[in-house]
């Protein structure tokens, strides 16, 4: 459910959803964490509040299977794109898994070994 500015907004192309996720309470499903920049043209008679929680419109069965799929361990459910539909904006979702704390190390490793890698081309190339 979104209001007239933030429509605006995704319009112009001005949403962030890197820390956006999906909240599950009492039957319903919101977008949170999701940041709508306020166009300065469409909001200067409104107060705008670019990280509010918004209400998403799902279907009782798509609600059931998110409500299943978040009761498992570990899994949390986020947005990955917002587009439009015709005239409806529609948002992405999908269910993601947290990393272990040993997946957290093996990947800072890789990150470490590209690192060194990157400086050692660049010495012998010298």
């Amino acid at each position: 459910m979104l209001l007239g500015w933030e429509v605006k907004s995704i319009r112009d192309g001005k949403v962030q959803l890197a820390e956006g996720y999906i909240n599950l309470h009492q039957g319903e499903a919101y977008l949170a964490g999701c940041n709508i920049t306020p166009l300065l043209s469409a909001s200067t008679h409104v107060i705008a509040e670019p990280q509010r929680v918004r209400k998403l419109l799902l279907h009782a069965k798509e609600l059931a299977q998110l409500f299943v799929a978040n009761q498992q361990k570990g899994y949390t459910i986020v947005p990955l794109a917002m587009y439009w539909k015709g005239n409806k904006v529609k948002v992405e979702i999908a269910l993601g898994k947290g990393k272990k704390q040993h997946d957290k190390r093996a990947t800072m490793k890789e990150g470490d070994w590209q690192r060194d890698k990157q400086r050692l081309f660049k010495t012998s190339a010298h």
